[in-house]
C-alpha cells in the first residue's frame, strides 16, 4: 500500500469514526452545550473528510447527518440548507432508495423546525412514494417520520 493509499484509507476511519460518535450524540439522553457543539463540529468534520475520500453517497449522507443535527438543534436554515444539498446529490447522481427517501426525509424534518406544515407533508409523502428494497430501512424512514414534530409544538403529520 502506498502512502497516498494509507492516507486516505485513515482519512476514510476518521470521517466514519466521527459519522458514528455523531450518532452516540445524538442519541445520548442528557447532552449538555458543550456536548451539542462537539456534535455539530464531528458532523462537519465528517462530511469534510467525506468530501476528499469518500464516493457522492458518503457526500450526501453527511449533508442529511449535517441536516439532522442542525435539525435536533432547532435551527432551521442551516437544517434546511443541508438537506438541500443532500437532495442534489441524490437527484445529481440518480441515487433512489435509502439515500434518496432520506434526503426528503431530512427536508420534512428541516421544514419542521421552519414550522411549515405544508413542507413536512410534502416532503413525508415524497419520501414515503420512494421504493426502498430492505424492509427494515422502509420501516426506519416510516418510524423516523412519525417523530417529526413542527416547531409549533403540534405532532408532525402520521406517516404510518
Amino acid at each position: 500500500m502506498t502512502d497516498q493509499d494509507q492516507a486516505g484509507s485513515d482519512e476514510r476511519g476518521v470521517a466514519a469514526r466521527l459519522f458514528n460518535g455523531v450518532w452516540e450524540l445524538l442519541e445520548k439522553e442528557d447532552r449538555t452545550v458543550e456536548d451539542d457543539d462537539r456534535m455539530l463540529h464531528m458532523a462537519h468534520a465528517s462530511r469534510y473528510h467525506w468530501g476528499q475520500v469518500g464516493t457522492d453517497a458518503n457526500r450526501s449522507r453527511g449533508e442529511w447527518q449535517c441536516s439532522r443535527v442542525y435539525a435536533v438543534l432547532g435551527r432551521a436554515e442551516p437544517a434546511l440548507h443541508h438537506a438541500r444539498r443532500g437532495l442534489e446529490i441524490c437527484e445529481k447522481n440518480g441515487f433512489g432508495d435509502w439515500d434518496l427517501a432520506f434526503a426528503y426525509e431530512s427536508l420534512a424534518r428541516a421544514s419542521a423546525v421552519d414550522g411549515d406544515l405544508a413542507a413536512v407533508r410534502a416532503y413525508a409523502e415524497q419520501a414515503l412514494a420512494v421504493d426502498i428494497a430492505d424492509n427494515e430501512n422502509r420501516q426506519l424512514l416510516i418510524d423516523d417520520l412519525s417523530q417529526i414534530e413542527v416547531s409549533t409544538g403540534e405532532a408532525g403529520p402520521q406517516m404510518r
